[in-house]
């Protein structure tokens, strides 16, 4: 588990990144956050090469994944995104972005030391 405090728009946010993640995204969004990640961080990337803006549904998916890490570091923030996004005046997706991409990079490269020690540790 990994959390991290992030300004958004003049506001410390706790995120927290672990294994849940995945399923809490699925049950909340009905969405795999893998494909999801992977097609924000294309389009990031692009954005950051070309000059291009980000597509609706990638702010879209930006704000999810952003929500569902703020949630499970903080269950005291509301429970519907839309209440919690209200509460933010305009910010860059380009300061928060990546700053998220890590916390979540940082936790898969965690996860896969995880199983590989496992493996030793089981003989395998």
């Amino acid at each position: 588990m990994l959390k991290k405090t992030i300004n958004v728009g003049g506001k410390e946010v706790v995120f927290r990144s672990s294994a849940t993640i995945p399923r809490l995204y699925r049950a909340k969004f009905k969405r795999d956050i893998f494909k999801d990640l992977a097609k924000l961080e294309k389009s990031y990337e692009g954005a950051q090469a070309e000059g291009e803006e980000f597509a609706i549904d990638d702010l879209e998916i930006f704000e999810n994944v952003a929500y569902i890490m703020a949630y499970h570091a903080d269950h005291t923030i509301p429970a519907d995104i839309d209440e919690w996004l209200d509460q933010f005046d305009m910010f860059s997706i380009y300061e928060v972005l990546p700053e998220i991409l890590a916390l979540w990079g940082t936790n898969l490269i965690t996860d896969i030391d995880s199983k590989k020690n496992l493996k030793k540790v089981a003989g395998k």
